[in-house]
């Protein structure tokens, strides 16, 4: 099992969240974890390679999203997680994203 690891305040967003909603995304983050793949993701190659989003609808607080990479050898590194209100996800949210996965990787160089 590869240990999870939070960027900047990814932790903190994350725990701000419903509790049903952390830990449907907890379990989902596990299964990551162990080399699962989550019951609905997919890539986000505009955050960088090897990024993936968790997407969480909950009929009662809306959808939610978990972005993070797990290609890296050491753990899985959570980048951004957010509730998402719009259609599309927004701009400032994938650059946070983007931002968090750059500073990641000149960290482990």
């Amino acid at each position: 099992m590869k240990p999870l690891r939070f960027v900047d305040s990814s932790q903190k967003d994350l725990r701000a969240m419903p509790v049903d909603v952390r830990q449907a995304l907890g379990l989902e983050l596990m299964t990551v974890q162990y080399g699962g793949e989550p019951s609905d993701f997919k890539p986000m190659p505009s955050v960088g390679a090897g990024a993936y989003e968790i997407r969480y609808r909950d009929t009662a607080h809306g959808a939610f999203r978990v972005v993070y990479v797990a290609k890296l050898a050491d753990a899985v590194y959570v980048l951004h997680a957010f509730q998402k209100k719009a259609q599309k996800t927004p701009k400032p949210d994938l650059d946070l994203a983007a931002q968090r996965y750059r500073k990641l990787i000149g960290a482990l160089q």
